[in-house]
């Protein structure tokens, strides 16, 4: 029973947490820092578009599915933050 409970210790010892992602893995490149460099790069490209269609020098349906996927991520942005404060809304009105 000693060495059971000897290596458990071990184990849990050497085990990282589930909140720290693991370096080797990868998996940090994604997840919100890759959503938020996304939305901005669509905003960019909206923005380009919108510029270069004032100057003249923009495709109108360039122009048009630009200022459409612009939209969209906003929604969705906007979405995504009623979400989550919604859920926050929720854990402050849970009985203690």
């Amino acid at each position: 029973m000693e060495t059971h409970i000897h290596s458990a210790v071990q184990n849990y010892a050497t085990a990282r947490p589930a909140t720290r992602p693991d370096p080797l893995s990868g998996e940090s490149s994604h997840g919100l820092g890759t959503v938020a460099k996304d939305f901005a790069a669509t905003l960019q490209q909206g923005e380009t578009a919108a510029m270069d269609a004032m100057t003249g020098d923009a495709d109108p349906h360039a122009l048009v599915q630009a200022l459409a996927q612009t939209e969209l991520a906003v929604e969705t942005a906007v979405t995504v933050r009623n979400k989550v404060v919604e859920a926050y809304q929720e854990i402050l009105r849970m009985p203690v």
